[in-house]
């Protein structure tokens, strides 16, 4: 449940986020539009305030209306970020040295000190 919750959020944010910007294409916003719409029905659903604007808040709205068992609404999330190009994840657990990002610099020395 909680990870359908986190993809509506991020997805969510990414969508605002580029939405704001004069360079975002016609589709990102009209996805964006579409998972708010989607995101509202969920919240009301729910029976949570649909304009809510604390994460915590939208969240603990989001587990109410069972997210899991929305598919439209997990298949847009994921719309907005494939074209906003944050679909990736990553699970990183007891590494070092590891990096995640663009264009990062790192140098390892390996051996006894």
């Amino acid at each position: 449940m909680i990870e359908s919750v986190d993809l509506v959020v991020a997805a969510l944010a990414a969508g605002a986020t580029a939405g704001v910007t004069d360079t975002a294409s016609a589709a990102v916003k009209d996805a964006y539009q579409g998972l708010k719409s989607l995101t509202r029905r969920a919240l009301r659903r729910g029976g949570a305030d649909e304009d809510t604007a604390d994460p915590d808040e939208l969240r603990a709205a989001l587990v109410a209306a069972d997210v899991d068992a929305d598919a439209e609404l997990l298949a847009a999330a994921r719309a907005v970020l494939e074209l906003t190009g944050r679909a990736g994840t990553v699970h990183v657990h007891d590494n070092q040295g590891v990096q995640i990002g663009d264009h990062n610099t790192m140098t390892l020395h390996f051996g006894r000190e």
